[in-house]
């Protein structure tokens, strides 16, 4: 199954000064999802914002908000992203001893199912719960920080990770040094779905983001072509 280019920009690299501005500009642009990195510093070294950041910017914009919860346990607060207005919740296998469990409350919340491995997670932790999930995300950095390169070892990963896929409607989605250089390795590999910080985020305003975003996507469906 094909699903089309989504690029997903990380409002982690935007101007934290006027969030709600850079959230809407970035979707005029030509955004597909919004990316919300959630971050504790516990099972990450950084610490980003909450569901009352999110609540406040989902006024903002009716596009997809694509939350990424790298919190430890995150069970407890799924209910709150989701009342926050998250349209998608992703979960970090690694993140609590019951991932089936997390992945139902997800879904009884009414939300897209996802969940994320770190670099040196195996695939097979997503064995038992592919029939469970709608999206796969793909740490090609180690999570915490912006800014990270691309590491040239996932995109075997992501290869393995479309043929486990198989042709089940599951999005694949890739976090992690996402330029216009490496967006083509990715899609090649299977992805579909680009979060992308810096890359989209440099330059002043609504027409350095269309130019970027413009970029991204032209190099990711060249790949694909």
């Amino acid at each position: 199954m094909t699903l089309p280019i989504r690029i997903a920009p990380s409002i982690l690299a935007s101007d934290f000064s006027k969030l709600g501005q850079e959230v809407r500009d970035v979707v005029d642009a030509g955004a597909d999802w919004v990316h919300l990195d959630v971050m504790d510093g516990h099972f990450v070294p950084n610490i980003s914002f909450g569901p009352d950041v999110i609540k406040s910017l989902r006024r903002y914009t009716n596009a997809f908000f694509d939350c990424h919860l790298m919190i430890s346990p995150a069970d407890a607060y799924l209910e709150a992203f989701a009342k926050a207005g998250c349209d998608g919740i992703t979960v970090h296998a690694e993140a609590g001893p019951h991932l089936h469990r997390s992945l139902q409350t997800i879904r009884g919340l009414g939300k897209k199912v996802g969940v994320t491995l770190n670099p040196a997670t195996p695939l097979s932790a997503l064995e038992n719960v592919l029939d469970d999930i709608d999206l796969i995300l793909i740490m090609s950095v180690n999570p915490g920080f912006g800014g990270q390169k691309f590491i040239p070892a996932m995109a075997d990963k992501i290869r393995t990770a479309r043929a486990l896929i198989g042709n089940r409607p599951i999005e694949l989605e890739v976090d992690g040094g996402i330029t216009v250089e490496t967006i083509g390795t990715a899609t090649a590999a299977g992805a579909n779905v680009f979060v992308a910080g810096s890359a989209v985020y440099k330059g002043d305003g609504i027409e350095a983001y269309r130019n970027n975003l413009a970029q991204l996507k032209a190099a990711a469906e060249a790949a694909r072509r």
